[in-house]
């Protein structure tokens, strides 16, 4: 645990505790006045003022400052202590206020205790006093530090994905519409395609004449392909979802790409993971999305390489994670992965993760891909009931 390594680091000893508990006899007295001078300081400086919202607010934090100091010097260390501070690093990132301003709030609460810990004990023992209250200070602002941090990258992390989803259902509303409108002419060309043959198989079946329509006729065919799958991914997605093996739909999954594995000397395998695993998920759309995931990874591998599949199911949460060994997924490609239509394969449609992307957020999961010039994984996270 952090706290753990944190007080080891800072060699917060049995000696510092003693200090700091003695210190809270001492200073508990004048823990409102450091409450009082802490908050003078606080609406002298606009940028942190800005976030008070009047003298009632500011009465209830002098409250828990004052709880905060005595917890502080009193311990114990515990998850509680922990929890406490942490909270403060994410209330800061909650109202918006920059991560400078614990720095300097930590500041004026060190000053006060100096000032009173030099004017109340002995000049000796007033060292000895200093030092251990600069080693709690520095974990308290570890702490506070680390969860402003961690809740800052979160939120930048669900802004992007929020993001990504709505440019996603701008360009499915547009694909549904630019595929119906194309679907109905194709359609038309398709059949009197299909009269052409027959007439010209009814008059003799001259291979120069009969050719040319099979040629037009399997192009067609390929545009209907593509056309359905733009339509795959401009429909929202409707889950049925029941609950499933997962295992079983990977494992079913493998055997279908195993000839494609072995075309390319890539290994195929199934790591890590219980022999079931059941989650709530619509089986057709999760199948969908490991086969793409996996394919993906047997193209990317390297020669003779190795692609694993891994499932890991907790109380909340389900996880598939794909990896392969490839050369990684360049810095320009990444953050155009879920992005329609865009493909750095030949003769691809770039529809294969926007439909993944559909259909996991459909069952409210995330992706996540950490790539790199070893190889990538992609870790499909998704509640077990959606």
């Amino acid at each position: 645990m952090i706290l753990d390594q944190l007080l080891a680091y800072v060699q917060l000893d049995d000696a510092d505790r003693a200090r700091l508990t003695g210190l809270h006899r001492t200073l508990q007295p004048h823990f409102a006045a450091i409450a009082d001078r802490f908050y003078d300081a606080v609406v002298a400086n606009p940028g942190a003022a800005s976030v008070l919202s009047g003298p009632a607010q500011v009465a209830r934090l002098k409250g828990t400052l004052v709880e905060w100091m005595a917890s502080g010097l009193l311990g114990p260390y515990d998850d509680a202590f922990y929890e406490k501070r942490a909270r403060i690093g994410r209330r800061h990132v909650e109202i918006g206020l920059a991560q400078h301003y614990m720095f300097t709030a930590m500041n004026v609460i060190r000053l006060a205790y100096i000032d009173r810990i030099t004017t109340l004990y002995p000049s000796d023992e007033a060292i000895a006093v200093i030092r251990s209250v600069e080693k709690l200070f520095d974990i308290e602002l570890a702490l506070m530090l680390r969860h402003y941090q961690l809740d800052s990258e979160h939120r930048l992390v669900s802004r992007e994905r929020q993001m990504r989803s709505a440019r996603i259902t701008a360009l499915q509303t547009m694909t549904a519409g630019l595929a119906h409108e194309v679907r109905n002419p194709l359609n038309a060309a398709k059949l009197q395609l299909e009269l052409l043959e027959r007439r010209l198989r009814r008059q003799g079946d001259d291979p120069k004449m009969v050719e040319p329509v099979g040629l037009a006729h399997h192009e067609i065919q390929r545009l209907t392909d593509m056309l359905n799958e733009f339509l795959s991914f401009a429909r929202p997605p409707e889950l049925h979802t029941q609950d499933h093996d997962v295992v079983a739909i990977v494992n079913h999954v493998i055997e279908l790409e195993r000839a494609m594995a072995e075309r390319t000397g890539t290994e195929l395998v199934l790591v890590d993971t219980p022999d079931t695993a059941v989650a709530s998920v619509d089986p057709g759309k999760l199948h969908q999305v490991i086969q793409n995931l996996v394919r993906n990874a047997l193209e990317a591998a390297s020669p003779d390489g190795r692609v694993t599949v891994n499932v890991a199911l907790d109380k909340t949460e389900l996880h598939i994670r794909v990896s392969d060994n490839g050369p990684g997924i360049p810095d320009e490609v990444r953050p155009r992965i879920y992005e329609p239509f865009f493909s750095t394969k030949e003769g691809g449609t770039g529809m294969g993760m926007s439909i993944v992307h559909s259909f996991v957020v459909a069952h409210g999961g995330t992706i996540d891909i950490h790539t790199g010039p070893q190889g990538t994984v992609v870790d499909v996270a998704s509640p077990r009931q959606p």
